[in-house]
């Protein structure tokens, strides 16, 4: 029965057949037991019949024209032999009113009802004089009635209707809001992987293609120099292999959802000393100077000040010229973080090549401001390139408790 009553819900149109049917023999049964067998071809006893059970197959799709059909049935039937009231097919006119209320609305109801009482009082209130006003009363009282009942149950249904059109419009928002609430999550995480690959390759490829340059320099002239390039560029090579490594297993362990497996930990603030070392070795003198106490710092966050300085130090290599110095600040200012880099390169150098266009100062930027804070990058007036960003301090929970 459960499945029955499902399959039922899923194609209503079989259920409103199903009563068209039942009411169409119903009447054919009325006409042969009231006039016999021989009136069944009669031209109002047909058409009434037609015109009242036919629309309830399509009552759902199109109740107005439906409803309309109806009447018309009624109104044959009134110019028949046979007064309304006493069809079997005239509780089609009640089905219709259900109906109207529930899919159309109250105004078109309320005008269905006028017609409808006005069809089905009119015979009686025409031979009012032979039939007391009692009776004429309760006739109206009981019609009243019945057609009350109809609106109320039309009442209901068309609320539960409305109720189920306004879960599924939820449901349907609430589903497009996670969709989005997706597709935002995926561009985030690509731009972060974007980020990643990008600091990553960007200064050690940027360290090889500098020691390649001048290797092939000095290959004639000094070949120990040149030697000590090529095994720095191999170094280098090797260094970026093994973070580009770490970086995809992540990934993997992420997609995989993997918890157990083993992560290499990224560097932080105390990884900015070996940068700076490493760079130094490249021939470019770098001053650093930490003010502070960066121990407490989220690794998050001490992973975004190695990245922003590691891409400032890695646009003066490329950028600043072979003559360059540059100085490194990190200061803890109690409530928040200041990195600032700056070189004395030839004054307008970096403002075509790092503008807020390239990806350089466009990671840098994001990743201020996923810690709230804000970064600037531009020409100086004496000469030269200055990137200063300034991060809220972000305490360590257990350290904060």
């Amino acid at each position: 029965m459960r499945r029955l009553s499902l399959w039922m819900r899923a194609h209503p149109s079989v259920g409103d057949v199903s009563i068209m049917v039942l009411l169409l023999l119903v009447e054919v049964a009325a006409v042969v037991m009231a006039r016999g067998a021989e009136h069944l071809i009669g031209f109002w006893s047909v058409s009434a019949g037609a015109l009242l059970v036919f629309p309830l197959a399509f009552r759902r799709k199109m109740p107005v024209v439906a409803s309309c059909s109806v009447l018309l049935g009624l109104l044959v039937q009134l110019l028949g032999q046979h007064p309304p009231l006493v069809r079997p097919a005239s509780l089609a006119a009640l089905i219709m009113l259900y109906t109207l209320v529930g899919y159309v609305g109250r105004k078109p109801a309320a005008g269905y009802v006028s017609v409808v009482l006005l069809i089905w009082l009119s015979p009686v209130y025409l031979q009012a004089p032979s039939r007391p006003l009692t009776s004429l009363v309760l006739l109206t009282v009981q019609l009243v009635l019945v057609l009350g009942f109809c609106w109320v149950l039309g009442e209901y249904f068309g609320a539960r209707r409305a109720y189920q059109r306004a879960v599924e419009n939820r449901l349907r928002g609430l589903e497009f809001e996670r969709d989005q609430q997706a597709r935002i999550a995926v561009a985030e995480e690509r731009n972060r992987i974007a980020r990643e690959l990008h600091d990553v390759l960007a200064h050690s490829v940027n360290v090889m293609v500098t020691h390649a340059d001048g290797a092939a320099y000095a290959v004639h002239n000094a070949p120990d120099t040149a030697v000590r390039a090529l095994r720095t560029i191999g170094d280098t090579g090797r260094e970026a292999l093994t973070e580009l490594r770490g970086l995809l297993q992540v990934l993997r362990n992420e997609a995989e959802g993997d918890e157990n497996a083993h992560r290499s930990p990224q560097p932080g603030v105390e990884g900015v000393r070996e940068l700076v070392e490493r760079v130094r070795g490249l021939g470019l003198p770098v001053t650093l100077r930490v003010e502070g106490d960066f121990d407490r710092l989220p690794t998050g966050q001490g992973l975004g000040i190695y990245r922003i300085v590691q891409e400032s130090l890695t646009n003066v290599l490329k950028h600043a010229g072979w003559n360059a110095t540059a100085t490194v600040l990190l200061r803890d200012e109690d409530d928040r973080v200041r990195i600032e880099v700056t070189d004395n390169g030839a004054k307008g150098v970096l403002a075509t090549d790092t503008a807020p266009s390239g990806n350089g100062v466009i990671g840098m930027r994001e990743r201020a401001a996923v810690y709230g804070g804000t970064l600037e990058a531009g020409p100086v007036a004496e000469g030269g390139w200055r990137v200063r960003a300034e991060l809220p301090l972000l305490v360590e929970s257990a350290t904060a408790s």
